[in-house]
């Protein structure tokens, strides 16, 4: 054994001993001190995601109120009109030309949506929202019913353009996901609420024009609760805006956790550190390289959640419903309800699973439960009769809406 000086010695012996002092010495809990959660202040966070949300509500309200206005616009009964006896491509063009307006929304805020904000275009979609249910609920022609769907399809484009991004950019981190999952709610809430519409006033002289009118109250909601909201800090940012301007927007929109100077600094770090200076490759590098395999993935998959017919199922319900044998229009409409029901149910179900059973799985599972229901749907229409055929069309339709809503918008 080498010899050891006292000193080393004695030095050895108190390092020895602040060693075990330190391992018998309570542990405290790294992570609870690295991590140390900001609070949430829930009201003001409910109040960011609210009323953008409203605005993706408006969009599934126009899906479920234009299933019973299509019913009710055609029939001689309840139109109120000279001009109910709308041949197909008519009927279709009712449906169609908000979709048409949701197309031309689009592309205009993929140009003035950077230039305008999320809050100020959120505005300019409530204000179309508006002024398109106060149109079509006097509308006293055809032409002017077909221009006030295409102005409500603007205010589509612009409010699912920036709806999402407002909430993104403005929610704490902490609840980001959750929001952004519960938007998707909301949409499917709006059909619903649509197909509750039209079941309350499908027997109604004008009915059509109380079930798009009604969009009116929501609209004005979101108008106020957007000039009320900060706007986006990371678009603040952006736009040129300058730090103290962001952070004021952080302040705001934590409402009473944002006493935090700290917190609400290093929030604003972190967006100028993600934000983009440039835009490497332009939109070639698209379409270039490692880029080209998930861009086709990524199209694909939103083409297939276009081609199924999910969307025209929807538009269509209460007529698929009275042409497999439902006769009255309140009973097309009031099982139209249930679809939306069933529909609002399984994007709980799907939202709750999705990450336990994995996409693909999901994803194969359901196009093959696609594929069955449309065989089912078909077989109703044309091989079966009677009774039988009636309900072989319901259970078809939820099974297809079922298969849809746990793969399709949660894979994409």
């Amino acid at each position: 054994m080498p010899y050891l000086s006292p000193n080393i010695r004695r030095e050895t012996l108190v390092r020895a001993e602040e060693r075990d002092s330190l391992l018998e010495a309570p542990q405290t809990d790294i992570s609870a001190v690295a991590i140390a959660p900001r609070e949430v202040d829930w009201l003001m966070t409910s109040l960011v995601f609210l009323f953008p949300a409203i605005g993706g509500l408006l969009f599934g309200y126009d899906i479920g109120a234009t299933s019973g206005a299509l019913v009710s616009i055609t029939s001689q009964q309840t139109s109120g009109t000279d001009w109910y006896s709308l041949s197909p491509f008519k009927s279709g063009l009712v449906v169609s030309s908000s979709l048409f307006g949701a197309l031309a929304g689009s592309v205009g805020a993929f140009f003035l949506g950077d230039k305008l904000g999320r809050r100020r275009e959120l505005m300019l979609a409530a204000c179309l929202y508006g002024a398109a249910a106060v149109l079509l609920f006097f509308a006293p022609s055809y032409p002017l019913l077909l221009t006030g769907r295409v102005m409500y399809g603007l205010g589509i484009g612009f409010a699912m353009h920036a709806a999402p991004a407002y909430i993104a950019e403005t929610a704490s981190a902490s609840v980001r996901g959750l929001l952004i999952s519960l938007k998707e709610g909301f949409i499917v809430g709006g059909i619903l609420l649509g197909y509750l519409a039209s079941a309350l006033w499908v027997g109604d002289t004008g009915g059509w024009r109380y079930m798009y009118g009604a969009a009116l109250p929501p609209a004005l909601i979101v108008f106020a609760g957007m000039a009320w909201l900060p706007e986006s800090p990371r678009w603040l940012l952006l736009s040129g805006a300058s730090r103290e301007q962001a952070e004021r927007a952080v302040r705001r929109a934590w409402g009473s956790s944002g006493s935090d100077s700290q917190a609400i600094q290093q929030e604003v770090s972190n967006m100028l550190q993600d934000s983009p200076t440039s835009a490497p490759g332009g939109l070639a590098a698209l379409f270039s390289g490692r880029n080209v395999k998930p861009l086709l993935i990524g199209s694909s998959l939103m083409l297939f959640q276009q081609i199924t017919g999910q969307p025209s199922v929807l538009y269509y319900a209460a007529k698929i419903f009275k042409d497999a044998g439902f006769a009255s229009d309140s009973d097309a409409t009031r099982v139209s309800v249930v679809l939306g029901f069933f529909k609002l149910v399984m994007t709980g179900v799907a939202v709750a699973t999705v990450d336990s059973v994995g996409r693909r799985p999901l994803l194969l599972g359901g196009v093959a439960g696609l594929v069955l229901s449309l065989l089912a749907l078909s077989g109703a229409q044309t091989l079966v009769k009677g009774d039988f055929a009636t309900w072989v069309s319901v259970v078809g339709l939820l099974s297809y809406t079922a298969a849809y809503q746990v793969t399709l918008p949660h894979t994409g």
